[in-house]
């Protein structure tokens, strides 16, 4: 199958790179290169989102009727090669990756009218409540509770490592309604239109890096309308399992982000002396390192493309899992590299410079200054959207299904 992308695309890939060249403010381009996790700073990150949706770019994966670019699959792979060259911000998931195409796929016509339009125009920013104290890669285990009271649910309980969720106005969630049969059953998908219900408390959590990207979150009698239900009641694991598709990358597009960590590796290895002498660029135990990687990220790459020009892969049930598993554990190796580049100048950091706008001079180049922050916080990648362990067990399972199937 020919994956190369024609000639005539070049065109779109200048457009592409000559608006990246000059519509980022110089704050937005600071964010991006300071960006260490999944979720890049908020301020700066939502002015990016709202100059792309001006531009009619912000969701090239959302279908065209619904404010989408109307791209072809080549098309937004360039995008998404030109977007990581450019070293700018990711834009944030949890409302243009997660809810958004959810609702497209499953929600009311009542909810697509209501919510859409604040989530492409970056209006409305939504948090995900799913894990708890007690229920992360267990995630039915879930014990956050609501009950049918009239047209309402009143909710009781928590939720943990909610990214964001002090900067957010609305929020999706899991919630028991249910403890009869299996534990997967009685589940309920709510959407909230408030992040400032009576009875519920927001209280961000400061990570490792200093910042608080994560929080808790907590419910006392929060009385919501069950209209904000999507699918029936009791039957919202089947709802997550579909948003998790989107999770957990079914549509591709990582390996882009993983060859940029590895040329920021390669060119500040070349600023870098060796212990041995010359430069750690010149080292043959590096150019196996990092030429290992970027062997593995450009497969990950053929199988994205494949992914994306609609090739039988993509429509594998394990796909997601497939495609979750690897790039997360290529993550964590680009991730070490950096930190082996950097060395003992990446500890000598100081909090205060990560932040965009910050006046305060790095104890070290900038690439010293994000690749402790980095690397600890891709800790993360093989546990949340569902442990590399549970996604074994799903590929294996789906594996089975097959060969029994043939």
């Amino acid at each position: 199958m020919n994956i190369d992308f024609a000639p005539e695309l070049e065109a779109f890939r200048r457009e592409v790179a000559d608006f990246f060249a000059s519509a980022p403010t110089p704050a937005i381009r600071e964010a991006g290169r300071k960006t260490t996790s999944v979720f890049a700073p908020f301020k700066e990150c939502m002015e990016w989102h709202r100059i792309l949706y001006d531009q009619g770019w912000v969701a090239p994966h959302w279908p065209k009727d619904y404010g989408g670019t109307g791209w072809s699959v080549e098309q937004r792979f360039i995008f998404a090669e030109e977007y990581r060259k450019a070293d700018l911000p990711p834009l944030l998931p949890q409302s243009l990756g997660m809810v958004g195409p959810l609702l497209i796929d499953l929600g009311t016509q009542a909810q697509k009218d209501l919510y859409l339009p604040g989530i492409l125009s970056g209006q409305d920013f939504w948090a995900q409540g799913y894990s708890e104290p007690n229920s992360g890669s267990d995630l039915a285990s879930l014990s956050c509770r609501a009950d049918a009271d009239g047209d309402d649910y009143i909710i009781n309980g928590s939720k943990i490592w909610t990214t964001y969720a002090h900067h957010a106005n609305r929020m999706f969630m899991l919630v028991r309604t249910s403890n009869e049969g299996k534990k997967q059953q009685g589940i309920t998908f709510l959407l909230l239109d408030r992040m400032d219900y009576p009875g519920m408390v927001v209280r961000p959590i400061v990570g490792l890096d200093g910042f608080p990207e994560q929080c808790e979150v907590f419910f006392d009698n929060v009385r919501v309308p069950q209209s904000g239900r999507v699918g029936a009641e009791n039957d919202g694991w089947s709802v997550a399992k579909h948003l998790l598709k989107h999770e957990r990358g079914g549509s591709g597009g990582a390996s882009p982000a993983l060859t940029r960590y590895c040329e920021r590796a390669r060119a500040a290895a070349a600023q870098t002396p060796s212990p041995f002498g010359g430069m750690l660029a010149d080292d043959p135990v590096f150019q196996r390192d990092v030429g290992e990687l970027e062997a593995d990220i450009a497969s990950l790459g053929h199988f994205e493309k494949l992914a994306i020009s609609g090739h039988e892969v993509a429509q594998d049930p394990a796909f997601p899992s497939m495609n979750k598993t690897i790039n997360s554990e290529l993550i964590q190796r680009a991730s070490t590299l950096m930190m082996q580049v950097s060395g003992v100048d990446s500890l000598a950091r100081q909090l205060e410079a990560l932040r965009v706008g910050s006046n305060v001079e790095p104890l070290g180049s900038e690439f010293d200054l994000v690749a402790m922050p980095l690397y600890l916080n891709s800790r993360a990648t093989t546990i949340y959207a569902g442990s590399n362990e549970v996604q074994r067990d799903l590929i294996a399972r789906s594996m089975a299904s097959s060969a029994a199937g043939a």
